[in-house]
């Protein structure tokens, strides 16, 4: 009996993947190629997988980085600071400076006077320097620690977790402040946001206890775009002809922080596109030693009629199958890398599972394919280019 005839290129004898690429010729003789050498086909994919890796993971943890900062940081973009100009050596906010400024927020936030300085507290025979302030409203700058604070102060006080520490404070105890004694009513809660209203080193007093202008005044607002507004409305009212007032928009120091981690994201991706750059050249070698082996071959396919273009079709089609599946098992494994994070770390699934990280797995996979058909296309268009007779001739 003859032997069994070859089966077709495509067939499912010829492998899983080709008898699926049977409508794709070039694709199903490429994959057929590729199996030849299966552990160089292997290795290059390997590096098309790693580089993939590389890239993917550091795009996704820096964007992971800067949504989570943002997050943290977040609530201090809505507020805007106004104080006395520096250049005008006032003390304090004038009584129309402070109405200009409650206009301006009008529908857009909430307008909190308040009054500020430095002192000794004091109870018993422990000590700890504090920053005073003088609220009405403390509700809109502070959260309370055991239960809400008021929307007006009427008296007693609000200690921070670092002076309740320094002196071994409770409900109900006595603190003493430049002289005069009040009760401890209730503890703000700790807070690690940037912002010069800190409550951690912090006593909040009714604003009754104290006497002249207002030393600052702070704008909560509804949203950043909200206290952008507030700001140049502020500036608009108050400083015309010349500055009579500074406006500190603590959204300027959000949009810095933003552009530092926008930095520090590209810098990453750009050291990891140099492992994508080295699997691009092991591409480049593979193809390389596989069309000088195959040199045969390919000046046999000249010679029966087959085109120069489907060889060279025929040649990035393997280029292509390779970074394609290199480019897959890369993206996977960085998705599969970024939901270990999330399950390993304290972050969020919502800074994790986010549109721009979903680019970065497309990206990845679309540049692990154009990396190894750039690596491809010199050997590819090499090959299909040398004359069937010198081919033939080994």
């Amino acid at each position: 009996m003859g032997s069994p005839p070859e089966p077709a290129p495509g067939s499912s004898a010829d492998g899983g993947m080709s008898g699926g690429l049977w409508r794709l010729p070039a694709l199903a003789l490429a994959w057929r190629n590729l199996r030849r050498n299966r552990l160089r086909s292997v290795l290059a994919a390997l590096g098309i997988a790693i580089g993939v890796f590389v890239i993917v993971v550091l795009g996704i943890f820096g964007t992971v980085l800067q949504l989570s900062a943002s997050q943290e940081l977040g609530g201090i973009g809505n507020q805007v600071i106004v104080s006395p100009a520096e250049e005008r050596q006032a003390e304090a906010l004038t009584p129309r400076q402070i109405q200009s400024v409650e206009r301006a927020a009008v529908g857009r936030g909430t307008a909190v006077p308040v009054y500020a300085e430095n002192a000794l507290a004091s109870a018993g025979s422990q000590q700890s320097p504090a920053q005073i302030y003088g609220i009405d409203n403390p509700a809109a700058l502070f959260e309370g620690r055991d239960r809400s604070l008021p929307a007006q102060h009427r008296g007693g006080a609000f200690v921070g977790p670092s002076v309740a520490s320094a002196l071994d404070l409770q409900i109900g105890s006595t603190v003493e402040v430049g002289g005069q004694q009040y009760r401890v009513v209730g503890f703000l809660e700790p807070s690690q946001d940037i912002t010069p209203i800190q409550p951690n080193n912090a006593i909040v007093l009714a604003e009754r206890e104290f006497t002249g202008g207002y030393d600052q005044a702070v704008v909560v607002a509804d949203s950043p775009e909200d206290a952008t507004a507030v700001a140049d409305d502020i500036d608009r009212r108050l400083n015309v002809r010349t500055d009579r007032v500074d406006i500190f928009e603590l959204s300027e120091l959000l949009d810095t922080i933003a552009e530092f981690f926008t930095l520090l994201n590209r810098f990453l991706i750009a050291l990891g596109s140099v492992s994508l750059l080295v699997a691009g050249v092991s591409i480049l070698n593979l193809m390389l030693m596989s069309t000088a082996e195959r040199r045969g071959e390919i000046g046999l396919m000249r010679a029966v009629g087959i085109h120069r273009e489907s060889v060279l079709r025929l040649l990035l089609a393997e280029a292509t199958l390779l970074g394609a599946i290199g480019g897959f098992f890369g993206a996977v494994l960085s998705g599969l890398a970024a939901l270990a994070l999330w399950a390993v770390t304290p972050i969020g699934l919502d800074v994790v599972v986010v549109p721009r990280n979903g680019g970065y797995l497309v990206g990845g996979f679309v540049f692990g394919i154009a990396v190894a058909l750039i690596s491809g296309a010199y050997p590819a268009w090499k090959a299909a280019g040398e004359r069937p007779v010198e081919a033939l001739r080994g």
